[in-house]
């Protein structure tokens, strides 16, 4: 387990290049906000959260399995993990924050294309919507 990463894992690269590509520009790990989101895009105030399947308990997922070994210690962790997820979330919304949340799983070759296309037009429609508020 020691060699599992927290950050900068290939699903996050992945968004981190496509975004980019498309003009956006963001912050990564930001430690002043609610769980230090993935990515941070703070003209839109919106954070992109990137969760692991297995590690967020990513429900009728064919990646989220309950190893047979220590289970009841698996199911603790990842529950644990879903927990902090929705503090995470909700504390983050509470301050006025939008939260995406991107499932390694939506980023497998077959449905990667669609995922990103599907973010970038979402995060495109809230860039929009600022500047109509703005004006």
């Amino acid at each position: 387990m020691s060699r599992i990463k927290n950050g900068n894992t290939r699903p996050e690269m992945l968004v981190r290049r496509h975004l980019h590509a498309h003009g956006f520009r963001y912050r990564l790990h930001a430690k002043d906000l609610p769980g230090k989101p993935d990515i941070v895009l703070p003209r839109l105030r919106t954070v992109v959260m990137v969760h692991g399947c297995f590690w967020h308990g990513h429900e009728g997922c064919r990646y989220y399995v309950v190893p047979k070994t220590r289970t009841d210690w698996w199911l603790n962790k990842i529950n644990n993990n879903k927990a902090h997820d929705a503090v995470t979330t909700t504390a983050l919304q509470a301050a006025g924050w939008r939260v995406i949340t991107l499932w390694a799983c939506a980023l497998k070759p077959t449905t990667i294309q669609t995922t990103l296309t599907c973010l970038v037009q979402t995060l495109q429609d809230i860039r929009n919507s600022t500047k109509l508020t703005q004006n």
